[in-house]
């Protein structure tokens, strides 16, 4: 790409219209008179004091009573919704506030309501939606990210750098007990204390089991990193293909690792070793097999793969085994593939377990590693038949000057898959 970046205008941090986000509180409210919960027009009263407290702008309210008992009232707002479903039999109801942007409490709205109503109790849980930032007890900020079915990790964020959505995904950037990190679409990408030992268990396996490292291929990896790894272990040029440009200029930007603005420049220019392309993957390699290109590496970084197999999300298709053997198209003679699998932990493994798959059904070698770095693991392929990967890869650890998190035990232990999946 020779075009140079435009000026992204700024966000501002936590601006109502910076992202698709949003918080969600369930509440139940406990020790309620029933006389109260009956009497439908009181619920509403209390409700709209509760909203009008809580800084949300009510737009309509709809109540119904339920014969013998039970009372219904629904608020539609202009940040989103409330609702209270009222059961005077257990002197109890259920309140559900969802809020987008910053400008409503929903946090406020159900504590308001709840001594509106005299509830002897309050119960609530908090959910950030979207790219939204949920406080914990205290009012810090965290990002609550999604793990697995009924399985979440909260992250503590004590400063917002950026936060905003790109054409493709919300992004933030926030300082966590992990240094300057990146979220996207709610989940962790790469931390400042752990990104080497990620980027490193994603591209050294492949730039150590390649035959050769002139020409390299990098798909998604937005910060950069791995197309440093790639330059370190020789290769002398290195094409980093991402659809999504915001992304790849802020982590530039903002974050302490990858590029600099000054490296991002030079490869947008294309006038150094690496050369970036702001494009969809899938095309770009279809192009590139089309021209002819070679590749003696092919490295995949992407978010991890969909749940639901018709997933409209941009990446999906990049998981399949079509995608595989797009990527197999275009190596050169003892060129590797290499993806982003999944977890390798048994409460979260579907996505490795379909990836290794995929892998056997288009590779004779296939060579794991599963990373230090929380539940990440990696699988890189070969066209040919070596019988012992890992004793290859480790005879070449001389391709780096220097690893932070890879040698050749690390090698051998990483390549061996949970028991689960053998």
């Amino acid at each position: 790409m020779t075009t140079p970046a435009p000026a992204f205008p700024s966000t501002p941090v936590d601006s109502p219209s910076a992202s698709f986000s949003g918080r969600h509180v369930l509440a139940e409210l406990r020790g309620v008179s029933p006389v109260l919960l009956g009497d439908e027009a009181a619920v509403a009263r209390a409700l709209r004091t509760a909203l009008d407290d809580g800084g949300a702008t009510t737009l309509d309210v709809v109540t119904h009573r339920f014969e013998p008992q039970g009372t219904t009232v629904l608020a539609m707002l202009a940040e989103s919704h409330a609702s209270v479903h009222a059961y005077p039999e257990a002197s109890a109801a259920f309140v559900d506030v969802f809020t987008c942007g910053e400008h409503a409490d929903p946090e406020r709205i159900v504590e308001v309501l709840g001594r509106e109503v005299g509830a002897v109790e309050v119960r609530a849980q908090i959910v950030a939606r979207g790219a939204g930032l949920a406080p914990d007890a205290a009012g810090q900020r965290e990002v609550d990210e999604p793990l697995a079915d009924g399985m979440r990790r909260r992250w503590r964020i004590d400063e917002v750098i950026w936060r905003g959505r790109t054409a493709w995904q919300d992004m933030i950037v926030a300082r966590t007990a992990q240094g300057i990190s990146l979220f996207c679409d709610g989940e962790r990408q790469s931390t400042e204390a752990t990104q080497f030992t990620y980027h490193e268990a994603l591209a050294v396996p492949p730039l150590l089991l390649a035959d050769r490292l002139e020409r390299v291929l990098v798909v998604g990896s937005s910060e950069g990193v791995v197309s440093q790894l790639a330059v370190a272990a020789g290769a002398s040029r290195v094409d980093h293909v991402d659809i999504d440009s915001e992304c790849v200029r802020r982590c530039a930007e903002l974050l302490p690792y990858g590029y600099s603005s000054v490296e991002l420049e030079a490869a947008e220019a294309g006038s150094g070793p690496v050369q970036i392309h702001y494009a969809d993957g899938w095309e770009f390699l279809a192009e590139a097999a089309e021209r002819g290109d070679q590749y003696d590496v092919v490295i995949v970084d992407l978010p991890d793969e969909p749940v639901e197999v018709d997933d409209p999300a941009q990446h999906a298709r990049l998981y399949g085994t079509p995608f595989l053997q797009r990527c197999a198209s275009v190596l050169a003679p003892g060129g590797v593939v290499c993806t982003q699998a999944g977890c390798p932990t048994m409460w979260r493994n579907d996505t490795l377990g379909r990836m290794v798959g995929r892998f056997d059904e288009v590779f004779p070698t296939v060579l794991p590693y599963c990373s230090d770095e929380h539940e990440w693991a990696y699988l890189t392929g070969r066209l040919d038949s070596v019988s012992d990967p890992v004793e290859l890869a480790t005879s070449r650890l001389s391709r780096f000057p220097s690893l932070a998190s890879v040698d050749g035990r690390a090698l051998l232990r990483g390549s061996i898959l949970p028991f689960s999946l053998r």
